[in-house]
């Protein structure tokens, strides 16, 4: 399912425009969906270190914090951002 479908499931509203004319409503969708994917992603190579195949560590994190996984670390990333 793309994240469109996925937009439009969750609002319950009309279906968006066509590929070729994108409703306003859309394009405001892509747009928050791509600032979040941005923002965690740069966030991620900021202040993420890879410490084994199970896992990653936050640079605040001490040596006896258990390796992080990616859902964790958006977690993370949302509770620092305020989302």
């Amino acid at each position: 399912m793309k994240l469109l479908e996925k937009f439009h499931k969750w609002l319950r509203t009309e279906p968006f425009g066509s590929k070729e004319e994108p409703t306003l409503r859309e394009a405001q969708c892509v747009v928050i969906a791509d600032e979040f994917a941005i923002g965690f992603a740069e966030w991620f190579a900021d202040n993420t270190l890879r410490v084994d195949l199970d896992g990653y560590k936050t640079f605040g994190d001490t040596d006896e914090t258990k390796p992080h996984t990616i859902k964790e670390l958006l977690e993370i990333y949302k509770k620092e951002k305020g989302f």
